[in-house]
């Protein structure tokens, strides 16, 4: 385990939304000494981000949000966002989470499955695939939308459920990018991108550009 910011204890939890939230998901353990929520996640999320308390709570009236029934946006269309970029951002803890948001919608398994290629998945219909679009463009082009695309999704979408879906996907967004530059939950894991050690037998300069000319046949 290599998490790259202090866990808080339960014995040092003074606050009363970090204590709210340990006795929830962790009933009256040390989060830290026996980590693990019930839905198979180590848990460090939530101890780490009770570093800041303010921070956890402003993290916490997110998850509020999105889940308030004062929201306007189809929940499916808002989790496929979520669960997109959090495939898109690299971070295996937001992607595996709202993969089960998605199944716990009744979301076929055929369309969970496709959200990494949904380009080219014929399940989707025409808004999932335009919402999915959308949120390539938040997550990949930095909000950078053609107008097209965005005609296309007021066609389905009110003002307001545009605005409630490109909030809740931005911060999903960071979440993503915070799990990974933290290394919290699932996404404590080594780069994978590393340079792939060369045979004993190579010499660097047979890398090199010498201007040398081929050899002839």
């Amino acid at each position: 385990m290599t998490i790259r910011l202090r866990q808080v204890p339960r014995a040092e939890a003074t606050d009363k939304t970090v204590l709210r939230m340990y006795d929830l998901l962790f009933g009256d353990r040390d989060p830290v000494a026996e980590p693990g929520t019930a839905t198979g996640t180590p848990g460090d999320w939530w101890t780490v981000f009770a570093l800041v308390p303010e921070c956890l709570e402003h993290a916490c009236k997110g998850f509020a949000f999105y889940r308030s029934p004062n929201r306007k946006i189809d929940p499916v269309l808002r989790e496929l966002g979520q669960t997109r970029a959090g495939f898109v951002k690299g971070s295996q803890f937001v992607f595996s989470q709202h993969c089960k948001s998605l199944r716990g919608l009744n979301v076929p398994e055929e369309k969970i499955a496709a959200v990494p290629h949904w380009q080219v998945a014929t399940c989707f219909d025409e808004k999932e695939r335009t919402v999915l679009a959308y949120t390539d463009c938040l997550t990949t082009q930095n909000g950078r939308v053609p107008d097209a695309l965005f005609a296309k999704l007021k066609t389905f979408l009110s003002d307001e459920e545009i605005l409630e879906f490109t909030y809740i996907t931005c911060m999903y967004d960071m979440h993503a990018v915070m799990t990974r530059a933290l290394r919290l939950e699932f996404d404590d894991r080594d780069d994978p991108i590393v340079e792939i050690a060369a045979p004993t037998d190579f010499a660097a300069t047979d890398f090199l550009d010498t201007g040398r000319k081929p050899a002839e046949d």
